[in-house]
């Protein structure tokens, strides 16, 4: 897998074609819907157009270029990006507060992830129009949004194969048609001053809104790194050089031509959109099929990020236990049906409410800026903890926060156009992902755990107790002790109490999700040699925990070792070297009746019961075969319940 995991990462023709089919899809895709959204329905101005063309380079040199591809790029996990690994690498400041940057960060990027292919797909189906005006595109985006998402089972590394030469064509594309369109005007190359950007914002009346729409060139620098682990820094610092060129030059190209029509609306011309103007009538079907075919790889790389996010959420205890599929061997390919299956849904009933990209774009983009800026928030703390000069953190704080609150208040205008079901969406998944950390942290609050020690002779003693029936000659449970010289009392009691459970050897297996993204490392402590047994997995937020298998390895060692005998103990099995019987015992705890709580407490953990039952089983989540595997409840006992006051009768 390290080897794979290496090839993925080296720079190379292959790699780079493959980062541009995974990483550039969304920011690739945005001179689709920006110049378009920038204009609206006003008649073309010549200093709106200089001044927001200058917007857009300075904001993707800023932003983009600087911000992300140069210096979040830094901030990576053992070369895993992500909002989730940035937080993983600052919470060793041990500040608290910093887990609510990281879940709101995380929950507008995933709310954003429906938007996305919306407005991609629709923005270039409608190109349709140009061709056939009046042209139904709705049908048209939900068919080839569902099959996207029905794609998405094969893994990143195959839509990358076949993404990568689409979105070779797309940006080279880019690139021709803008030196066509760009040659017929050279004022606009004056957007290259800055100046020009500050006039518009300043001083042109009404100007500063429209940051709102140039916003829009920037909201795939997020998704680039939260897929940061799929190709490496290296490809994507190279790849985009190419691809940054290629976006200037179309959206200088667009203000040229628009440069060309001053004083008229959009709507006169066919398709009103002067991505699609500035094509030959010969190319436009062409285009139209290019910029379709692009607008579904714009759209996988949201899906891509999404996927990552939520495997890391699961890892850091931030979502419910949900089903992961590992396409290929290669780290970083994942896939979430249940995740798959809600974008799909959301994606499907924002096509069918907006129908039309053009309401889509009023409500594109808020959610993802509040994203970035819980990105900066982080960044700063790593910053500081990788000790960067105190005079650079500052200037960065002073620079990015100014651009992305300004960015901030221009698309608070959007709320009430639609901005409100990304926010209201965004609030759902903050409200999920907080509950489900908050409600472990109150369960772990009261899980009570005894020394391990104290019950090693009684366990000893049970093991040879013939009298009673057999359990199973290796008896393994789960348990989440940290400490190796701890175990849940709940688990005493189950192997004492709750039907006594005679084994040979008793094993007690305990996971620590580690934040080094792929650590796989066990520890073995014998506490009575061939008869209480205790493994301790460490494993990286990006490994999936398959249990069984990997504690078969540990067992297969450590017999190769000689440090334990597997062979089963009864008599006839024992003669013929037949291997014992392995039985899991895992514990589920269910909120009692008997429990009396503070009303905020108790309607966490409500709802925390509700989300289990939607996840999946512990048994299932950590990999254990269920055939093998026992799943015994019992309840949480929070707080002690008041005394009942029973008087006895003659």
């Amino acid at each position: 897998m390290g080897k794979d995991h290496h090839l993925v990462h080296k720079v190379s023709a292959g790699a780079l074609l493959v980062t541009l089919g995974i990483i550039f899809g969304d920011i690739g895709t945005s001179p689709l819907y920006v110049m378009k959204a920038i204009v609206g329905k006003n008649p073309i101005s010549a200093d709106v157009v200089i001044g927001a063309i200058s917007c857009v380079f300075w904001t993707l040199t800023l932003i983009t270029t600087i911000k992300y591809v140069i210096l979040t790029l830094r901030a990576d996990n053992k070369g895993e990006g992500g909002i989730f690994s940035l937080f993983t690498l600052v919470k060793k400041t041990k500040l608290k507060w910093l887990i609510f940057p990281a879940v709101i960060g995380g929950s507008a990027l995933l709310a954003d992830g429906i938007i996305t292919p919306s407005i991609s797909v629709s923005s270039a189906v409608e190109g349709l129009r140009g061709i056939t005006p009046g042209i139904n595109t709705v049908p048209i985006v939900l068919i080839i949004l569902t099959l996207l998402f029905l794609i998405q089972q094969f893994g990143t590394k195959f839509i990358g194969k076949f993404f990568g030469p689409v979105m070779l064509i797309w940006f080279l594309t880019l690139a021709v048609l803008g030196v066509m369109a760009l040659s017929t005007n050279l004022t606009i190359l004056n957007a290259l001053n800055p100046k020009f950007a500050y006039n518009l914002l300043v001083l042109h009346p009404g100007g500063f809104w429209i940051l709102g729409a140039v916003f829009l060139c920037t909201t795939g620098a997020e998704a680039l790194y939260s897929d940061l682990g799929h190709c490496g820094k290296k490809n994507i610092r190279i790849a985009w050089i190419f691809v940054k060129i290629s976006l200037i030059l179309n959206y200088f190209g667009q203000g040229a031509w628009l440069l060309n029509h001053e004083g008229k609306l959009l709507s006169e011309f066919a398709g009103g959109n002067p991505f699609y103007s500035i094509m030959p009538d010969w190319f436009l079907v062409t285009g139209i099929i290019i910029a379709t075919t692009a607008a579904v790889v714009a759209s996988q790389a949201l899906i891509s990020a999404a996927f990552t996010l939520i495997n890391e959420a699961i890892r850091l205890n931030f979502w419910p236990k949900v089903k992961l599929v590992y396409p290929t061997i290669l780290k970083g390919q994942i896939y979430i049906p249940s995740i798959n299956w809600m974008l799909w849904v959301g994606c499907i009933i924002a096509v069918s409410y907006f129908k039309e990209s053009s309401n889509m774009e009023a409500a594109y983009g808020l959610t993802i800026n509040i994203d970035m800026l819980m990105t900066s928030t982080l960044l700063l703390f790593f910053m500081y903890l990788k000790r960067y000069n105190m005079g650079a953190i500052v200037l960065f704080a002073l620079v990015y926060f100014s651009i992305e609150l300004s960015f901030l208040v221009a698309n608070l205008g959007k709320f009430l156009h639609g901005g409100w079901i990304s926010i209201l969406l965004s609030a759902f998944l903050i409200a999920v992902m907080l509950i489900w950390f908050q409600a472990r942290k109150i369960r772990n609050r009261y899980v009570e755990f005894v020394k391990l020690s104290d019950y090693l002779p009684v366990l000893e003693d049970l093991s040879r107790d013939l009298s009673v029936p057999k359990y199973a000659t290796h008896l393994v449970y789960l348990t989440s002790a940290n400490n190796r010289e701890e175990i849940e009392s709940k688990i005493i009691y189950s192997i004492m109490q709750k039907q006594p459970k005679r084994a040979d050897i008793y094993w007690f297996v305990h996971v620590d999700v580690v934040d080094e993204p792929y650590r796989m490392e066990y520890k073995v402590s014998e506490f009575i040699h061939d008869d209480v047994i205790r493994i301790d997995f460490r494993l990286g937020f990006r490994v999936d925990p398959k249990v069984n298998l990997m504690f078969r390895k540990v067992v297969e060692d450590m017999v190769k070792n000689k440090e334990v005998d597997i062979t089963s103990r009864y008599k006839s099995l024992n003669k013929n070297n037949i291997i014992g019987d392995f039985r899991f015992i895992v514990i589920e705890k269910f909120l009692s009746y008997e429990n009396e709580l503070p009303f905020y407490e108790k309607v966490v953990l409500d709802i925390h019961s509700f989300l289990k039952h939607l996840g999946l089983s512990e048994a299932k989540a950590f990999g254990l075969d269920t055939s093998s595997v026992t799943t015994e409840t019992v309840p949480l006992i929070i707080t002690a319940p008041k005394e009942i006051n029973l008087k006895r009768v003659v």
